[in-house]
């Protein structure tokens, strides 16, 4: 069987997926063609039916619930790894509803959380991930909202946190931040569902045992990004949650959802969604 996948060009993703793409281990049967992209392309991908299993952020998962489930393995959960709310000039919490504010997407979990923790937010503008560090130094916006690889390299060029969007969240309800997870048709018989799902955690368990196996992958798409940046990264955002995001994991997802369909920012979302073991 022929799956067309779609997954980001982070370390974290081509960290987790190198091993089964390239059949390094035993698809058992299962060929894939392949999409990279950064995470709001795969977002709208998702939107138009296009990919039979994608990386998607957990607020694009809302408008998708119908139409996918959720895999155990392959999510970026955790503590300590939030999207963080940064500016050139010292602004305070109480000042970022008044803001311009550069997000990465309008689908992206880092909008959900923004919303959630600062409802009045109105002055959004739209960027490329990796563009909103210079937005703000050019002034053309007042803060920005930073993810993947930027949380390490924003206070290189003279910026500053204002909220850490993660901290707040796990403060508000104890649980680790859901980020973004891998998603799988509901067309697809759930056998294939559940089979891709344990080949995943095979890939992940396989480029852990074997950290040097995935690097040229890595490398391919992380041209940019420094070693020390791209190894912190991977540490960061591929943990035990995204071997499997257990019961814990699971919650945090349904509160995040349940979060925003609370504050209007996001239909309600029924809650057979995860991938049967």
């Amino acid at each position: 069987m022929r799956l067309k996948i779609g997954f980001s060009t982070c370390p974290n993703d081509t960290f987790i997926f190198d091993a089964l793409v390239h059949h390094k281990i035993d698809t058992q049967g299962l060929d894939f063609d392949l999409i990279l992209g950064d995470v709001e392309e795969l977002n709208r991908m998702a939107f138009k039916g296009d990919l039979d299993i994608t990386k998607i952020s957990f607020h694009a998962y809302a408008y998708l619930a119908d139409k996918y489930k959720i895999l155990n393995s392959g999510s970026a959960l955790g503590r300590n790894n939030g999207p963080l709310v940064i500016s050139k000039k010292p602004y305070s919490k109480n000042d970022i509803p008044k803001l311009k504010i550069a997000i990465p997407g309008r689908y992206t979990t880092a909008n959900l959380l923004l919303h959630i923790a600062f409802p009045d937010v109105k002055n959004l503008k739209e960027y490329l991930f990796s563009d909103i560090e210079q937005a703000i130094l050019d002034n053309q916006v007042d803060a920005g909202v930073i993810i993947h690889e930027t949380r390490f390299t924003y206070q290189r060029r003279g910026l500053q946190k204002i909220v850490d969007l993660g901290e707040y969240w796990e403060t508000l309800t104890g649980l680790p931040v859901p980020l973004g997870g891998i998603i799988i048709n509901r067309k697809i018989p759930v056998q294939v569902q559940q089979q891709f799902d344990r080949l995943l955690r095979q890939s992940i368990e396989f480029a852990w045992k074997n950290p040097d196996e995935p690097l040229e992958f890595i490398r391919k798409y992380a041209q940019e990004i420094e070693d020390d940046v791209m190894y912190n990264h991977i540490k960061l955002y591929v943990n035990d949650f995204t071997l499997d995001l257990g019961e814990q994991g699971r919650e945090s997802i349904l509160a995040l959802l349940k979060k925003g369909a609370e504050i209007g920012f996001i239909p309600e979302v029924r809650t057979d969604i995860f991938v049967e073991h």
